[in-house]
């Protein structure tokens, strides 16, 4: 049960805080993206932002828990951009849809 994607360990909260690093402009998002991949891949759900963990059928009974283990990502990422990023994706529902738009946004490659 630990292994599986949709487990959660009673210390995966909403509040807690998975990198001391917060994401706040473009020369941050290389360090950012990649303390929480490590932080991700550690607590087994790196699925929720690559897609291999997909969102189940309407009507699977895993359809609740993967809801919840999605809310918890999605407050991770949350937790660990600047107020005003924040402000942007506070209303999203879907962590793999926040980790590809912050990538998108600002993983840039200086051309200088």
């Amino acid at each position: 049960m630990i292994h599986d994607l949709l487990y959660l360990h009673p210390y995966d909260t909403p509040r807690t805080n998975l990198a001391t690093e917060q994401l706040t402009k473009n020369e941050n998002y290389g360090v950012w993206s990649h303390a929480m991949l490590i932080a991700l891949r550690a607590k087994n759900k790196i699925g929720f932002i690559d897609g291999s963990c997909e969102k189940p059928d309407q009507n699977s009974p895993l359809l609740y828990q993967w809801e919840r283990c999605n809310a918890i990502v999605l407050s991770w990422i949350m937790n660990t951009v600047s107020k005003e990023l924040f402000i942007g994706i506070v209303y999203s529902t879907d962590a793999l849809a926040v980790w590809k738009d912050l990538k998108e946004r600002f993983d840039k490659v200086n051309g200088s």
